[in-house]
């Protein structure tokens, strides 16, 4: 008797999104598609600052997995995954385990936190993102209720990530807190200067911003301890706060090292250039939790956008026995970061500017995308 190809697909990041969308619009017959995912609804990762600012509501920054599921036809799996066994390819979860033929990653990263003392205990990781937002819904209605308190929070990281974080927790913030002497932010990195990944300008420019905001910024700080009340640096340091996040280098999730897919030295899935497992190729992978092996790029949303398609593609043709396509993302790449006041920076190679023009267009842009996935 012959049976269906198990596709199975773990975590709902922007490729898979992408890739479940397009297979809805071309399904192929005589597969079981499966969709594993903890959250059913998926965070947007280009709106989650402005969400944090409160320009945008929940709903216009996540996308539903199981009507996008629906739409693909595909199962929904409302499941953590914790392992993959290869010997007998089965996914396994924390309910469970799933069989499968072919099998797809888009897991995202998590923030490198467990090598620092106390980080564990007292720090909220940007991600996953539902439990950052969790901790930030309640830290914004603590302050609504108590508005004449103090707060203090430390932002430990300065990419790109922990400054839009800085800037857009402070718009939202002080809206709250008419005196702008109650409230204090740091943002703590231990780098030379800000968003080493952009050019001089963007840097320059966007540290002239946190100071000119009156965010208390620490550079060349390396946290060495975190305790309930403070964050503790190697220089000897001290900063106390009530709130402190993290959003540091991206790291893999454990079990995805100890399933012995191979994986470059920060964990993630070493793929070629048809987002094939370089060891195991009937496995895919894209977004954060994947490495080009030939084509090495920084961990940002817009390569994840763009691997959507040649992910889809390669699913259909492995699956028909037709031979995959190689994908080579681009060069550089149009970083729009928000300030928290209705303008962006453009960021691109070595040229920089900030505009109300630029934030329009980030709107614009983010909004075509999730326009996608509104009434399937």
């Amino acid at each position: 008797m012959f049976m269906n190809q198990k596709l199975v697909l773990i975590g709902g990041g922007h490729s898979h999104a992408i890739a479940l969308r397009q297979w809805g619009l071309n399904p192929l017959p005589d597969v079981d598609l499966t969709l594993i995912s903890d959250v059913q609804q998926t965070p947007y990762s280009g709106m989650l600052p402005g969400h944090v600012a409160g320009f945008y509501s929940y709903d216009e920054t996540h996308i539903d997995l199981r009507s996008l599921a629906k739409f693909a036809g595909a199962e929904f799996v409302g499941d953590r995954a914790i392992g993959i066994d290869l010997e007998s390819n089965q996914v396994i979860c924390a309910s469970g385990q799933l069989k499968f033929d072919y099998l797809s990653l888009d897991i995202g990263s998590i923030p490198q936190t467990l090598t620092v003392p106390g980080a564990k205990e007292y720090v909220v990781p940007a991600k996953p993102v539902p439990a950052f937002l969790e901790a930030w819904y309640k830290l914004k209605q603590s302050a609504a209720a108590h508005p004449e308190q103090p707060l203090s929070i430390a932002i430990v990281g300065g990419g790109a990530g922990g400054v839009e974080l800085a800037l857009n927790m402070q718009s939202c913030l002080k809206e709250i807190f008419k005196d702008k002497h109650i409230l204090e932010i740091h943002l703590i990195h231990r780098g030379k200067q800000l968003l080493s990944g952009h050019n001089d300008w963007v840097s320059k420019k966007l540290t002239k911003i946190i100071q000119q905001r009156g965010i208390k910024l620490h550079l060349q700080q390396d946290v060495t301890k975190v305790l309930a009340d403070r964050v503790i640096c190697q220089s000897g340091l001290e900063i106390e706060s009530n709130h402190i996040f993290w959003v540091t280098q991206a790291a893999a999730p454990s079990w995805i090292n100890e399933s012995q897919l191979k994986t470059d030295n920060q964990g993630f899935i070493l793929v070629s250039d048809t987002l094939q497992s370089i060891s195991h190729p009937h496995i895919f992978a894209a977004g954060d939790i994947a490495t080009m092996v030939n084509h090495q790029r920084p961990k940002a949303g817009v390569f994840a956008v763009r691997q959507g398609q040649p992910l889809f593609n390669n699913w259909q043709n492995i699956l028909t026995q037709q031979p995959p396509q190689s994908y080579i993302p681009q060069d550089k790449y149009l970083a729009l970061i928000g300030t928290g006041d209705h303008k962006a920076i453009a960021s691109w190679d070595f040229l920089g500017w900030r505009s109300a023009l630029f934030w329009w267009l980030k709107d614009y842009i983010d909004r075509k995308f999730m326009n996608q996935f509104i009434n399937l």
